[in-house]
């Protein structure tokens, strides 16, 4: 019998050699004449002033970004240098170290610039006089991470004194100690999401989620085994911050932090130790023909020469490769997306730039606007809008392919606030009129299994810290469930832990007092319906054995 070959569309197999080949011009072509810079000692670390307040509307008309929010800050030795991102030259030293400067890091408004030394002295500066306005003194060997929290009074502190501080910068005193690291701490991060949440990586070859709110455990609440020694770790800025990356050895980790820290990916195409690691969020990588859309793109660098760029999309695929001088110690991409700078051991500082284009920056204020309002079907506006007139008659032709679009669904409210360790708060909503009896089982079966030490710590954390009033809705719906066999164990699991929760304080309420006393009935009444269920089944089986032997006797 004879085949005949079909003629398929292009698969995404198909075409991934097309888009691999798109996104290496995207960053070879586009980032052209990169600038060499010579420092005095190896470039350790380097930060952009945060996206804040470096919007796209301060580059609308230059095409590049000016002023104070224009700089970036480049610690090397005993000094910071800050480099305007317009000319790639030095507008500000700072010098007031008395040892080896580490992680010079901006304030979002790019008036503070904070930066720890080896002495474990952490200082902050005013970034125009240069004068130190606080001092933080506590640490005892050198300060490896000095960074400012999304809440932006708070300071957060790593050192090689195997501690992680969170320091209040008015009161100028120690907010939060964590000490649970057994090695130096070469990496840490505040959830741009949630200030409440702090993930950090150690030479202990562990990553650890710490919840400034939980007192058990000293606050750690998750730990992830990364398997060599910590250098870098990152939170992605979307997704509720449910992502982290984590860079140790020649091994890259991805990390889901809303399923308990399970390792969603490892990869390993360093030869060497990964010693940085840089998110581009819009990049526009990997689109031929539309430079206004981008994709996150993840890079990191380390001592083998490397910068790897990765596709999130495509499971981490490295689509591009960038080669550099010396080993690579330092690596930042710019808020806008038209930088990125390099720092290697060898005191070189290299700066790569791409002219922005005035349809890209429209495209992005566009695109942030409609996220911050929550207008979705400014995405749809927008396409119809660019395809114009002759696109759209051409989509009309039959031969042309037609896909259909789908709007992403939104999560819920009781989603959103899992997603963001609001417990208490998610039970509440689960609770709400019209939403199913099964959402609200799965989401304590869920607190339940976010539950480290296996006491349903999850659980404990959403019924405490009620009154009457409050825990009247969970009382009634556990009520209403309690003789579903579906749900009878999460029913006696949800009702022990709140007896266990308000066992001094019952019998102070009528109301909760009444739902006790109905609960307890109703549960009286289903055991003696079971006894009698058990009672009748034993004389059925009587009666079936008596006939079984009658019947073999005969």
């Amino acid at each position: 019998m004879e085949y005949q070959r079909l003629r398929l569309q292009p698969t995404a197999a198909a075409v991934s050699p097309l888009k691999t080949q798109s996104e290496s011009l995207y960053w070879r072509n586009q980032f052209q004449s990169p600038v060499f810079l010579k420092e005095f000692a190896p470039v350790t670390s380097i930060h952009f002033v945060p996206a804040s307040h470096a919007t796209d509307e301060d580059v609308a008309s230059s095409g590049s970004l000016s002023g104070a929010r224009g700089r970036f800050a480049v610690t090397t030795g005993t000094r910071v240098q800050i480099y305007s991102m317009r000319t790639s030259r030095v507008v500000k030293t700072i010098t007031r170290f008395k040892d080896v400067a580490r992680s010079a890091h901006f304030r979002a408004d790019a008036r503070l610039l904070v930066a720890g030394e080896d002495t474990g002295a952490v200082q902050i500066f005013d970034t125009n006089s240069r004068t130190i306005l606080r001092s933080f003194q506590g640490h005892q060997m050198p300060v490896h991470v000095s960074k400012f929290s999304p809440d932006v009074a708070q300071v957060l502190t790593a050192s090689d004194d195997r501690t992680v501080r969170l320091w209040d910068m008015p009161e100028q005193k120690e907010l939060r100690r964590l000490e649970s690291h057994t090695d130096y701490v070469r990496a840490g991060v505040v959830s741009p999401e949630n200030p409440n949440m702090i993930l950090s990586g150690s030479y202990d070859s562990t990553v650890r989620l710490w919840d400034l709110r939980m007192g058990e455990h000293g606050g750690e609440a998750m730990r992830m085994e990364h398997g060599a020694p910590v250098e870098d770790v990152i939170i992605y800025p979307t997704g509720g911050s449910g992502i982290a990356a984590s860079a140790g050895g020649p091994v890259l980790r991805v990390w889901d932090l809303m399923s308990g820290g399970r390792c969603m990916h490892a990869i390993s195409n360093h030869q060497k130790t990964i010693t940085k690691l840089a998110l581009s969020v819009d990049s526009g990588a990997g689109f031929t023909t539309d430079q206004n859309s981008g994709g996150m793109r993840l890079l990191s660098g380390g001592l083998d020469h490397l910068v790897k760029v990765y596709d999130p999309a495509q499971d981490y695929r490295v689509t591009h490769t960038m080669r550099y001088p010396a080993p690579i110690l330092s690596l930042a991409v710019s808020p806008d997306e038209s930088h990125i700078a390099v720092g290697m051991s060898d005191g070189t500082l290299c700066i790569r730039k791409r002219q922005l284009k005035a349809s890209e920056l429209e495209s992005r204020e566009r695109r942030r606007a409609a996220f911050r309002t929550g207008a979705y079907e400014h995405f749809l506006d927008a396409g119809q809008a660019s395809t114009g007139p002759e696109r759209a008659s051409a989509a009309t032709r039959q031969d042309e392919l037609s896909v259909e679009s789908t709007r992403r669904q939104r999560l819920k409210q009781y989603d959103q606030l899992l997603k963001a360790f609001r417990y208490r708060d998610a039970l509440d909503a689960s609770l709400q009129q019209g939403v199913p009896a099964g959402v609200t089982f799965a989401l304590i079966m869920e607190l339940i299994r976010r539950s480290p030490s296996g006491q349903a710590d999850g659980l404990r954390r959403a019924i405490s810290g009620r009154d009457d009033v409050t825990l009247e809705p969970l009382l009634r719906f556990l009520l209403r469930h309690a003789t579903n066999p579906q749900y009878t164990s999460l029913v006696c699991d949800a009702l022990t832990m709140v007896i266990e929760t308000y066992a001094s304080v019952l019998g102070q309420s009528p109301i909760i007092d009444d739902l006790f006393g109905r609960i307890w009935s109703k549960l009286s009444e289903e055991m003696r319906l079971q006894n009698q269920l058990f009672q009748v089944n034993g004389a059925l089986e009587m009666i079936l054995a008596r006939s079984a032997l009658g019947a073999a006797t005969s």
